[in-house]
Protein backbone atom coordinates (compact mmCIF):
# COMPACT_ATOMS: atom_id res chain seq x y z
CA UNK A 1 0.00 0.00 0.00
CA UNK A 2 1.64 3.15 -1.24
CA UNK A 3 1.47 6.87 0.32
CA UNK A 4 0.99 9.49 -1.78
CA UNK A 5 0.46 13.32 -0.92
CA UNK A 6 -0.98 16.12 -3.12
CA UNK A 7 1.26 19.00 -4.52
CA UNK A 8 -0.68 21.50 -3.54
CA UNK A 9 -1.31 20.04 0.31
CA UNK A 10 2.43 19.36 0.32
CA UNK A 11 3.52 22.99 -0.34
CA UNK A 12 0.95 24.60 1.46
CA UNK A 13 2.17 22.28 4.65
CA UNK A 14 5.84 22.15 4.41
CA UNK A 15 5.68 26.12 2.68
CA UNK A 16 4.62 27.61 6.07
CA UNK A 17 7.09 25.40 8.14
CA UNK A 18 10.03 26.76 5.76
CA UNK A 19 9.07 30.78 5.78
CA UNK A 20 8.39 30.23 9.32
CA UNK A 21 11.95 28.83 9.71
CA UNK A 22 13.56 31.73 7.58
CA UNK A 23 11.30 34.51 9.60
CA UNK A 24 12.86 33.33 12.82
CA UNK A 25 16.21 33.12 11.82
CA UNK A 26 16.09 36.72 10.55
CA UNK A 27 14.49 37.37 14.28
CA UNK A 28 17.41 35.93 15.46
CA UNK A 29 19.89 37.69 13.31
CA UNK A 30 18.09 41.40 13.79
CA UNK A 31 17.65 41.36 17.66
CA UNK A 32 21.58 40.29 18.13
CA UNK A 33 20.78 36.51 19.60
CA UNK A 34 24.04 35.36 17.87
CA UNK A 35 27.17 33.78 19.24
CA UNK A 36 28.84 35.92 21.90
CA UNK A 37 32.18 37.52 21.89
CA UNK A 38 35.11 35.39 23.62
CA UNK A 39 38.41 36.64 24.14
CA UNK A 40 41.17 34.45 26.18
CA UNK A 41 43.97 36.72 26.95
CA UNK A 42 47.34 35.26 29.07
CA UNK A 43 48.61 38.08 31.00
CA UNK A 44 52.18 37.33 30.41
CA UNK A 45 51.70 37.88 26.88
CA UNK A 46 50.68 41.69 27.85
CA UNK A 47 51.51 44.59 25.22
CA UNK A 48 53.04 46.05 28.35
CA UNK A 49 54.25 44.92 31.57
CA UNK A 50 55.46 48.13 33.61
CA UNK A 51 57.99 47.21 36.36
CA UNK A 52 58.07 46.05 39.05
CA UNK A 53 55.47 44.01 38.17
CA UNK A 54 57.32 40.47 36.44
CA UNK A 55 56.39 37.73 35.24
CA UNK A 56 56.67 34.48 37.43
CA UNK A 57 56.63 30.89 37.42
CA UNK A 58 53.50 28.36 38.70
CA UNK A 59 52.95 24.86 37.48
CA UNK A 60 49.15 25.40 38.20
CA UNK A 61 49.11 28.90 36.76
CA UNK A 62 47.73 28.76 32.35
CA UNK A 63 50.67 28.01 30.34
CA UNK A 64 53.07 27.93 33.72
CA UNK A 65 53.40 31.48 33.94
CA UNK A 66 51.52 34.73 35.69
CA UNK A 67 52.05 38.12 36.84
CA UNK A 68 52.52 39.89 39.65
CA UNK A 69 54.26 42.56 41.95
CA UNK A 70 56.30 40.37 43.86
CA UNK A 71 55.52 40.60 47.90
CA UNK A 72 54.54 38.83 50.17
CA UNK A 73 51.18 38.73 51.91
CA UNK A 74 49.73 41.18 54.51
CA UNK A 75 52.04 44.02 53.19
CA UNK A 76 49.25 45.74 51.98
CA UNK A 77 49.19 48.13 49.40
CA UNK A 78 52.09 48.45 46.21
CA UNK A 79 50.64 51.03 43.82
CA UNK A 80 53.38 50.08 41.22
CA UNK A 81 53.52 48.53 37.75
CA UNK A 82 50.77 47.19 35.19
CA UNK A 83 50.36 45.17 32.53
CA UNK A 84 48.33 46.40 29.64
CA UNK A 85 46.02 44.77 27.01
CA UNK A 86 45.54 45.99 23.31
CA UNK A 87 42.07 43.90 22.65
CA UNK A 88 40.44 44.27 19.08
CA UNK A 89 36.57 43.31 20.04
CA UNK A 90 34.50 42.83 17.00
CA UNK A 91 31.10 44.60 17.54
CA UNK A 92 29.60 47.11 19.48
CA UNK A 93 28.08 46.10 22.89
CA UNK A 94 28.65 45.64 26.64
CA UNK A 95 31.14 43.87 27.81
CA UNK A 96 32.34 41.67 31.15
CA UNK A 97 36.02 40.92 32.65
CA UNK A 98 36.64 38.15 34.14
CA UNK A 99 40.29 36.98 35.65
CA UNK A 100 42.33 33.78 36.41
CA UNK A 101 43.86 35.19 39.83
CA UNK A 102 45.23 33.99 43.31
CA UNK A 103 44.64 36.35 46.11
CA UNK A 104 46.25 34.87 49.16
CA UNK A 105 43.91 37.33 51.88
CA UNK A 106 42.60 40.32 52.60
CA UNK A 107 45.12 42.44 52.68
CA UNK A 108 46.78 41.02 49.01
CA UNK A 109 43.13 40.65 46.60
CA UNK A 110 42.69 43.96 44.78
CA UNK A 111 43.99 45.76 41.29
CA UNK A 112 43.40 48.61 39.67
CA UNK A 113 40.89 48.67 36.32
CA UNK A 114 40.62 50.62 33.89
CA UNK A 115 39.19 49.87 29.85
CA UNK A 116 39.78 52.77 26.92
CA UNK A 117 37.52 54.52 25.81
CA UNK A 118 34.56 53.36 27.91
CA UNK A 119 37.07 54.52 30.90
CA UNK A 120 38.36 57.80 30.51
CA UNK A 121 42.55 58.02 30.43
CA UNK A 122 42.53 58.04 34.16
CA UNK A 123 45.77 56.66 36.10
CA UNK A 124 43.82 55.01 39.27
CA UNK A 125 46.92 54.38 41.51
CA UNK A 126 47.25 58.29 41.43
CA UNK A 127 43.17 58.99 41.61
CA UNK A 128 42.37 56.35 43.89
CA UNK A 129 39.02 55.97 42.55
CA UNK A 130 37.19 53.64 43.40
CA UNK A 131 35.25 53.37 40.53
CA UNK A 132 38.31 51.17 39.09
CA UNK A 133 39.01 49.45 42.19
CA UNK A 134 38.75 45.29 41.79
CA UNK A 135 38.14 43.47 45.20
CA UNK A 136 38.87 39.72 44.39
CA UNK A 137 37.44 37.32 46.22
CA UNK A 138 40.22 35.85 48.76
CA UNK A 139 40.93 32.45 48.02
CA UNK A 140 44.73 30.47 48.07
CA UNK A 141 43.84 28.80 44.86
CA UNK A 142 44.20 29.60 41.20
CA UNK A 143 40.06 30.20 40.46
CA UNK A 144 37.89 32.92 38.34
CA UNK A 145 36.39 36.19 39.48
CA UNK A 146 34.42 38.79 37.80
CA UNK A 147 35.86 42.10 37.94
CA UNK A 148 34.13 44.57 39.89
CA UNK A 149 33.43 48.12 41.03
CA UNK A 150 34.68 48.20 44.90
CA UNK A 151 32.63 51.06 46.24
CA UNK A 152 32.39 52.60 49.37
CA UNK A 153 29.08 51.46 49.56
CA UNK A 154 29.44 48.07 48.28
CA UNK A 155 30.55 45.30 45.60
CA UNK A 156 29.32 45.56 41.64
CA UNK A 157 30.02 43.73 39.17
CA UNK A 158 31.19 45.65 35.86
CA UNK A 159 30.26 46.14 32.20
CA UNK A 160 31.87 48.11 29.73
CA UNK A 161 29.89 50.12 26.83
CA UNK A 162 31.88 50.33 23.45
CA UNK A 163 29.93 52.60 20.73
CA UNK A 164 32.11 50.56 17.75
CA UNK A 165 34.25 47.95 17.58
CA UNK A 166 37.65 48.36 17.33
CA UNK A 167 41.15 48.77 19.62
CA UNK A 168 40.50 48.86 23.05
CA UNK A 169 43.42 49.66 25.83
CA UNK A 170 42.82 47.26 29.32
CA UNK A 171 44.76 48.16 32.16
CA UNK A 172 45.43 46.26 35.27
CA UNK A 173 46.89 47.75 37.84
CA UNK A 174 48.42 46.57 41.42
CA UNK A 175 47.02 48.09 44.53
CA UNK A 176 48.53 45.20 46.75
CA UNK A 177 51.27 43.44 46.25
CA UNK A 178 51.45 39.51 46.18
CA UNK A 179 47.89 39.52 44.28
CA UNK A 180 48.36 37.27 41.05
CA UNK A 181 46.98 37.66 37.59
CA UNK A 182 47.21 34.20 35.38
CA UNK A 183 44.79 35.22 32.15
CA UNK A 184 41.57 37.64 30.97
CA UNK A 185 38.62 36.47 29.36
CA UNK A 186 36.23 39.20 27.85
CA UNK A 187 33.15 38.42 27.16
CA UNK A 188 30.23 40.18 25.61
CA UNK A 189 27.79 37.56 28.18
CA UNK A 190 27.57 40.38 30.73
CA UNK A 191 24.72 38.84 32.15
CA UNK A 192 26.25 35.81 33.89
CA UNK A 193 26.74 35.78 37.43
CA UNK A 194 28.70 32.13 37.98
CA UNK A 195 31.72 31.53 36.27
CA UNK A 196 29.68 28.35 34.80
CA UNK A 197 27.24 30.55 33.41
CA UNK A 198 30.05 32.80 31.28
CA UNK A 199 31.49 29.87 29.37
CA UNK A 200 34.85 30.69 31.03
CA UNK A 201 37.95 28.82 29.86
CA UNK A 202 41.73 29.71 30.15
CA UNK A 203 44.16 30.73 27.32
CA UNK A 204 44.80 27.82 23.92
CA UNK A 205 47.78 27.40 21.72
CA UNK A 206 45.41 28.78 19.08
CA UNK A 207 44.51 32.09 21.67
CA UNK A 208 48.57 32.18 22.84
CA UNK A 209 49.24 32.64 19.16
CA UNK A 210 46.50 34.99 18.18
CA UNK A 211 47.75 37.54 21.23
CA UNK A 212 51.23 37.09 19.92
CA UNK A 213 50.60 38.13 16.69
CA UNK A 214 48.58 40.89 17.97
CA UNK A 215 51.70 42.21 19.84
CA UNK A 216 52.91 44.11 16.19
CA UNK A 217 50.17 46.48 15.99
CA UNK A 218 50.74 50.06 17.48
CA UNK A 219 50.32 50.74 21.13
CA UNK A 220 49.81 54.35 20.90
CA UNK A 221 52.64 55.70 22.22
CA UNK A 222 53.29 52.79 24.75
CA UNK A 223 56.82 50.66 24.64
CA UNK A 224 55.40 47.25 23.70
CA UNK A 225 56.38 43.96 25.30
CA UNK A 226 59.49 43.00 22.47
CA UNK A 227 60.02 39.28 20.94
CA UNK A 228 62.86 38.83 23.30
CA UNK A 229 61.74 39.12 26.58
CA UNK A 230 59.00 36.71 25.74
CA UNK A 231 61.70 34.44 24.22
CA UNK A 232 63.37 35.18 27.65
CA UNK A 233 60.06 34.63 29.94
CA UNK A 234 59.51 31.02 27.91
CA UNK A 235 63.09 29.97 27.92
Amino acid sequence: MGFTINRKEFLMKYGILFSTFIVTVFLLTSLGLDAEVEIALEAELANVLQAPMVIADDELASDGKYVWMEGAPLTGGGDQGWVEFIINIPESGKYALWAHTFAWDGNSDSFWVTWQPADPNENAQVTKNTQYRWSIGTKNIWHWDRINHWLDGGTFDREWKFDKAGETILRIAVREDATKLDAVFVTSNTGAAAAGQANLRLPTDEDREIQVEGLAVDAKGKVTTTWGSLKKAYN
